[in-house]
C-alpha cells in the first residue's frame, strides 16, 4: 500500500494511485489529484457536479455508474467529458470521486435476456480470469474466449462485426502501447458516439468491452 499527501493530510492509495478507502475520500484528496490528472487549473463546478453525482450514485445503489449514466443524467457530450477529464472515465472523473477500479466492478446491471447458448468450448481449452472476471494473462484471448464472455455478460445480441471492430481496435491498440485506450481514443478512432457504444456493450465500456477484448486494468 502507498500514500499520497496533500494540506496535510494522509490518504492511501493502492499502486495505481486509487483511493483505497472510499470513507477516506474528501475534497482535499479531490484537489490533490487533480494536477497529476492533467487538470492544471483546478476543479470547476461542472468537475465537482460530476464526481459528487458518482460519489451519490455508488452510496445509494452500490455500485459505479456506467460511463452512459453519467453523461446522460449530466447532460454532458462525451467531447465536453474529455475536456473535463482527459485522463478518461475510470483513471480520470472515478478515480477523483475516491473510487477504487475494484469497486467500479462490484456489479453487472445488463440484464436483458441473452442469445442462445454459443458453441462448446473447444475440448482441454480453459482461461485463467481473475475474481472480477477478466482474463488474466491477454494472450490467452481468442475469439472463441469473446464469444463466451459476452454470452456470460448476457449481451442482448450475439457479437458481430460492429463488436470485433471495437475489439480488435483496442487489442490492437493495447500491444502496440501497452496501455488499454480511453473511451475517447476509442470512440475518436473508430468514428461512433458513445450512443453507438453503449448499444454495442451496455454492460460499459470497462465491464463490457475491454473485458470482452480479454483486458483488464491492473
Amino acid at each position: 500500500m502507498e500514500s499520497m499527501e496533500f494540506n496535510g493530510k494522509t490518504y492511501d492509495v493502492d499502486s495505481e494511485g486509487f483511493l483505497m478507502d472510499f470513507d477516506q475520500w474528501d475534497e482535499d484528496y479531490a484537489h490533490g489529484l487533480a494536477h497529476d490528472l492533467e487538470i492544471p487549473d483546478g476543479l470547476s463546478g461542472k468537475h465537482w457536479d460530476i464526481i459528487k453525482y458518482i460519489r451519490k450514485f455508488i452510496a445509494t445503489k452500490g455500485r459505479c455508474p456506467l460511463v452512459y449514466e453519467t453523461c446522460r443524467m449530466n447532460g454532458l457530450p462525451l467531447r465536453e467529458f474529455r475536456t473535463l477529464f482527459p485522463t478518461g472515465y475510470l483513471r480520470g472523473a472515478c478515480k477523483l470521486a475516491g473510487i477504487t477500479y475494484k469497486e467500479a466492478y462490484i456489479a453487472q446491471t445488463w440484464l436483458l435476456s441473452s442469445t442462445e447458448d454459443p458453441a462448446p468450448l473447444p475440448s482441454g481449452k480453459t482461461y485463467r480470469v481473475d475474481a472480477r472476471g477478466f482474463l488474466v494473462d491477454p494472450e490467452e484471448w481468442d475469439e472463441v474466449y469473446a464469444v463466451h464472455k459476452a454470452y456470460e455478460l448476457k449481451m442482448p445480441e450475439k457479437l458481430g462485426e460492429r463488436h470485433f471492430r471495437i475489439i480488435r481496435y483496442l487489442r490492437k491498440s493495447y500491444q502496440k502501447t501497452g496501455s488499454i485506450p480511453t473511451i475517447y481514443d476509442t470512440c475518436e478512432a473508430n468514428q461512433i458516439e458513445i450512443e453507438e457504444l453503449e448499444r454495442l456493450f451496455p454492460d460499459g465500456y470497462h465491464r463490457g468491452a475491454v473485458k470482452i477484448a480479454g483486458l483488464r486494468v491492473r
